[in-house]
């Protein structure tokens, strides 16, 4: 009898296989991926393996294990959730590429906002992104809210998410009003004064509260400093941390696409 030679590709394939579940069964692979995640081999096709292995997942976490015939139709949560989500993720990126072309000074913003829209390679097409991905938040988030409230998806166990909504409602029009300060244009000029005004007529700490915004008695460069702090550092840190909460409670509270 003469021995088969085994094909080349084959010996390939199978050297690359060993090598593989080598490196899966090594410790330093099993302290990086935990059990159960998309990288580990040995699980049998069950309900139960199946739940273990999202739970375990990064990836898989995003998603429930199980969801409703109806509760993937479009017209049952018009996506309005995710919109919003996406169109912040796009204001950030956007945000990044106009951070480089503009200085937060009362002397130089509006000159470079004029040099980027003129000057800069696809500088007005990412502007123009940005401030209409901004809109387009704000009317997303408000119809998603709405959309929530007709359909009472804020009721038990869900009324701690709704009001996490609110607050996400309220940094959406916070991070919208600095953003439109920052062109430090006579519009910007005007909305701050009238911004500040108003928060100063709070009860008991409204001048103070008025001083810190402005950062001295009147509007200078210090004003627009602060605010621009305000608008790409503090709002959307605050906003992120509460966004990871929404979407935790989203998971545990059974999702938000209508009553119980």
């Amino acid at each position: 009898m003469t021995a088969t030679k085994e094909p080349l590709g084959q010996k390939v394939q199978k050297q690359v296989s060993d090598l593989v579940d080598k490196t899966q069964g090594s410790q330093a692979w099993n302290s990086i991926f935990r059990p159960g995640s998309i990288f580990r081999k040995g699980y049998t096709d069950s309900p139960r393996n199946r739940s273990y292995v999202i739970m375990n997942s990064v990836l898989y976490h995003l998603h429930p294990v199980k969801v409703k015939r109806h509760a993937v139709k479009v017209s049952y949560t018009l996506c309005l959730g995710g919109l919003s989500f996406f169109l912040f993720i796009l204001l950030t990126v956007t945000g990044i590429f106009l951070m480089f072309f503009y200085t937060p000074s009362a002397a130089a913003a509006w000159e470079d906002i004029y040099s980027l829209q003129t000057a800069v390679t696809f500088g007005l097409l990412v502007r123009n992104m940005h401030r209409w991905a901004a809109h387009l938040m704000v009317l997303s988030v408000f119809l998603h809210m709405a959309r929530v409230f007709y359909h009472g998806a804020y009721k038990a166990p869900r009324e701690f998410n709704w009001v996490i909504g609110v607050m996400l409602l309220q940094f959406t029009l916070l991070l919208s009003f600095t953003g439109y300060l920052l062109p430090w244009d006579q519009l910007a000029l005007w909305a701050v004064t009238v911004g500040t005004n108003m928060m100063g007529y709070t009860p008991v700490f409204g001048e103070q509260v008025r001083f810190v915004l402005l950062g001295g008695v009147e509007i200078g460069t210090t004003t627009l400093l602060r605010w621009y702090v305000l608008h790409v550092l503090m709002l959307p840190f605050v906003t992120v941390i509460f966004m990871a909460i929404h979407f935790w409670r989203v998971r545990k509270d059974g999702g938000i696409s209508g009553p119980l």
